[in-house]
């Protein structure tokens, strides 16, 4: 099955593989954005362009204009990206931090996962993921940095997508996705448990971003050595959640 194709295709075309057929979903009627009550209902076929155009869905432009190319956002998949391997899957590593779930159809009928369940095991065999659902973040809860090569369009050394809620002057709830930090995206939970009761300010997110390492295994590769990302990690976590 593929969609957007944009990994898909490049595989088959470089490697000799087990399978002789590709079906497209590009027409089973499997995009759309709909939002309702503060939560989005995302079909599985909606190109990242698409997803970048809708004003209900804002908070993911910066997501979406440093994702790879206008071309290939206009043909990259919101179901698609679930699959793409890291550095790759900025989307996905920001559907993490938004704690989204999966609708996957199959033989068996119509059930959910948590996005991170579909990274770990994928789907089963006869699936395919029809939608991702999540709830929109407050204003002033969203936050996120892309560190890349070039300043544009390449995969990342780093990411950092945080949903991070503060009442009282402290942080009451904190989720935090990492990308470039193992070779699915990943849950910085021992840097949310660092935030928490805390104010967000430098000295508190210092302290999380040290701790932010605990929970990575970072990925040597074309774009970036495992060593420059442990060493870039803090610097990044600090300027996604402080802005400097």
């Amino acid at each position: 099955m593929i969609a957007g194709g944009t990994t898909v295709m490049g595989v088959v075309n470089t490697q000799a593989l087990d399978f002789t057929e590709l079906v497209s979903l590009r027409r089973a009627g499997l995009g759309g954005i709909q939002v309702t009550d503060g939560t989005a209902v995302v079909g599985a076929t909606t190109t990242i362009a698409e997803l970048g155009a809708d004003e209900k869905l804002a908070f993911l432009r910066p997501v979406v204009e440093t994702f790879a190319s206008p071309t290939l956002r206009n043909l990259a998949t919101v179901g698609g990206n679930l699959f793409v391997p890291q550095p790759g899957g900025d989307l996905a590593v920001c559907l993490l931090a938004l704690g989204a779930t999966a609708e996957i159809a199959g033989p068996a009928g119509t059930r959910t996962a948590d996005v991170s369940d579909v990274f770990a095991a994928g789907v089963r065999e006869g699936e395919i993921v029809t939608a991702v659902h999540f709830a929109i973040p407050a204003p002033g809860t969203w936050f996120y940095t892309k560190a890349m090569r070039l300043r544009l369009a390449s995969a990342a050394v780093v990411t950092v997508a945080a949903v991070v809620t503060v009442q009282d002057g402290v942080v009451s709830s904190a989720r935090i996705a990492l990308g470039g930090a193992g070779e699915r995206p990943v849950r910085a939970r021992s840097a949310e448990d660092a935030l928490l009761a805390k104010p967000l300010d430098r000295a508190t997110v210092d302290v999380a971003a040290a701790a932010a390492l605990k929970d990575a295994a970072p990925l040597d590769d074309a774009f970036s050595s495992a060593w420059y990302r442990a060493r870039v990690l803090p610097v990044h976590f600090r300027r996604a959640l402080l802005g400097e």
